[in-house]
């Protein structure tokens, strides 16, 4: 890889729904490209950490602030040539989400209807012991 060569890194949180019996996991809906389904997080700007484009990021999409706890894995997706970075966050308020214009609506999903992707990047941050996970996609 030479110097001035670049590929994608992303931020993604990992928000559970509280008082649930089965684990389930906030997505958002993009109102933009296929129009999918994927955790709140973002694409780092020029000059952030993963830590500020997490913040930004959940801020932009959610209209709410997010807390986060730790980072569990970095995963490469070769289909994008990317690297993203998941995060257990929380949120002191869900009554508070507004969404932004990338976003048309959101729900927590059950693990069991995440994709295989989705399953496994969430699986590894709620199963977290203290080493941050590496994936490839």
């Amino acid at each position: 890889m030479a110097f001035d060569d670049k590929f994608r890194l992303s931020s993604h949180a990992v928000i559970l729904k509280p008082d649930s019996s089965e684990p389930s996991v906030l997505l958002l809906k993009a109102s933009y490209g296929d129009c999918c389904w994927g955790l709140p997080g973002g694409a780092l700007e020029p000059r952030e950490t993963i830590h500020e484009a997490l913040m930004r990021e959940c801020q932009e999409e959610l209209g709410v602030a997010v807390e986060v706890k730790y980072l569990s894995g970095v995963y490469y997706h070769q289909v994008y040539d990317s690297q993203a970075f998941i995060f257990r966050c929380e949120l002191s308020d869900l009554g508070n989400i507004s969404l932004s214009d990338e976003h048309s609506e959101y729900r927590f999903t059950p693990l069991s209807e995440l994709s295989n992707v989705q399953k496994q990047r969430v699986i590894d941050c709620l199963d977290y012991n203290g080493a941050v996970v590496s994936r490839k996609f």
